[in-house]
């Protein structure tokens, strides 16, 4: 992953990407969310097929607008490996 933003919803912690490499995509459905609501579709692992989170294909809102093609992993689905800071 390259760009991360942190962040918390619903007591969950989830980072915001930009670039995934290793991850599917499903199909998009309109799903109502904290800031509102969104076209997403969940990612998944391509090796294990575990879902990891969800990738923002539209925003309704103006002020959500910055999410759109980005990506959110939800940490409870992270393993640190050697070599991340």
């Amino acid at each position: 992953p390259s760009t991360a933003s942190p962040g918390a919803a619903a007591f969950r912690e989830f980072l915001l990407y930009s670039f995934l490499v290793n991850v599917g995509c499903g199909p998009a459905e309109e799903r109502v969310l904290l800031t509102g609501l969104h076209a997403v579709a969940d990612i998944y692992c391509e090796n294990c097929k575990t879902t990891l989170g969800w990738k923002y294909e539209h925003a309704f809102e103006s002020s959500q607008k910055y999410k759109e093609g980005k990506y959110i992993i939800e940490l409870a689905h992270m393993i640190k490996d050697n070599g991340w800071d």
